[in-house]
Order: C-alpha cells, then sequence, then structure tokens
C-alpha cells in the first residue's frame, strides 16, 4: 500500500467564527494527539484530506502527518460532520507507535449466497456492521469476509464464526450475533393467511359433513313416524 502524506499547517486560530472562515477557505480545523505529546491544533487542506480517508483503508487509513517538517505516524480518530449536510466540521488524529497496538472499528462484508435461505424465500440479516479489533498499524484489515453460503433458515453466525487475520484480535463477546437466517415478513404473512384458509376450508368440510348427518337422520325419523 503507498504511503499517504498529509500536510497539517499549525497555527490556526480558536474559535467558532475562525473554524468556519477556515472551512469556507477549503480547510479543516482538527487536533493531534496521543504518545504522551501536547495535543497540537491544526488544520488541512479538504482536497488532500477527502484523498486520504477514501483509500481502501478508509477511515482507518495509517497517515504520516506532517507537521512543520516533522512527520508523525496517525491514524484519524474522530470525524465531525454536519447533521444534515455531513460536511466535514472537524477532524481528530491520534499519534500512533508502528510497533503497538491500537483499536479501531473494522467493516464486516457479507460475502457468498445463501442459496439454501434465498430458495425458501428467506433473507439474511446483517446485525453486526463493523468489529472493533486491536492491532499493530501495519495489521489492520481493511475489512472482515463472513462466508454466509451455508446458512439455513434459522441459523446464525456470530463474532466467534469470525477469521481473523494474524495479529488482529477483539474482546466484542463471541456469541454476539453477525448474521442471521430468518423468514421475510412477507413471507410469514403469506404463511399466515394459508394456514387461516386451511382452517376455514376444514371448518367449511365439518359443516358440510355436520349438515348431510343431520339430513339422514331427519329422514330416518319420518321413515320411522310412516310405519
Amino acid at each position: 500500500m503507498d504511503e499517504i502524506v498529509l500536510t497539517a499547517t499549525t497555527g490556526r486560530i480558536l474559535g467558532t467564527r475562525p473554524s468556519r472562515r477556515l472551512r469556507n477557505e477549503g480547510s479543516i480545523p482538527g487536533v493531534v494527539y496521543g504518545l504522551g505529546q501536547d495535543p497540537v491544533t491544526v488544520s488541512v487542506e479538504w482536497p488532500d484530506l477527502r484523498r486520504a480517508i477514501t483509500t481502501e483503508a478508509g477511515l482507518n487509513a495509517v497517515i504520516q502527518l506532517e507537521i512543520d517538517g516533522d512527520r508523525q505516524l496517525s491514524i484519524v480518530k474522530d470525524i465531525q460532520r454536519h447533521p444534515v449536510r455531513r460536511d466535514v466540521l472537524h477532524i481528530d488524529f491520534i499519534r500512533i507507535d508502528p510497533d503497538s497496538e491500537v483499536v479501531v472499528d473494522v467493516p464486516i462484508v457479507l460475502v457468498g449466497e445463501a442459496d439454501e435461505v434465498t430458495n425458501s424465500d428467506g433473507m439474511v440479516d446483517q446485525n453486526l456492521f463493523a468489529l472493533t479489533i486491536s492491532a499493530a498499524p501495519g495489521n489492520i484489515p481493511i475489512e472482515i469476509q463472513l462466508d454466509i453460503s451455508a446458512l439455513t433458515i434459522g441459523d446464525s453466525l456470530r463474532v466467534g464464526d469470525l477469521v481473523l487475520p494474524a495479529g488482529v484480535s477483539t474482546e466484542v463477546d463471541p456469541d454476539d450475533a453477525v448474521a442471521v437466517a430468518m423468514i421475510t415478513r412477507s413471507t410469514l404473512e403469506a404463511m399466515a393467511a394459508d394456514e387461516a384458509a386451511e382452517a376455514e376450508a376444514e371448518l367449511g368440510l365439518e359443516g358440510e359433513e355436520g349438515a348431510e348427518d343431520g339430513e339422514g337422520t331427519e329422514g330416518a325419523e319420518a321413515d320411522t313416524s310412516d310405519e
């Protein structure tokens, strides 16, 4: 993977108005902290930041943050976005040690086709979309894949079923469900309708049989009276 270098400028003025002015000029205000060093307020050019966080690694990209000529290994710790427009308002970087583990969230991607579930008019519901892991910066996976091909209705795959790469661990409960194969609501409604129709049909048949029995009895009584 190519090295990602992002230049950060120091000396920005703190406050809401200066930050808004920075964003209007195409820069994003931020802060860098971690490894026992003092936090440093910075700003980064939005086009450069966008390129840095839209690689395959996404927000887990390891970035060489260049500050005043000095490069510091870092990752994005937090991004604050506008609640409506989703514009980036502020970004936090955390310094990292290449030989020490960091805690990040990695996407879980379902792969394969659950044919038995599909053939049973069911669906696979994904409950967990990201896994919190610990790994050294060089071992952070882009994603964690989970094969759902063998799923059948009623089955589930859990965190314990995930195959983690070497050097990657998680403290998430292994019993937490990741994907569940289930009957869809429309299928359940159709099944319920079919059962109701069958029940009505059975009641109708019982009613007809009862009526026929009644007619036979009346006839027998009539024959007796004639005698």
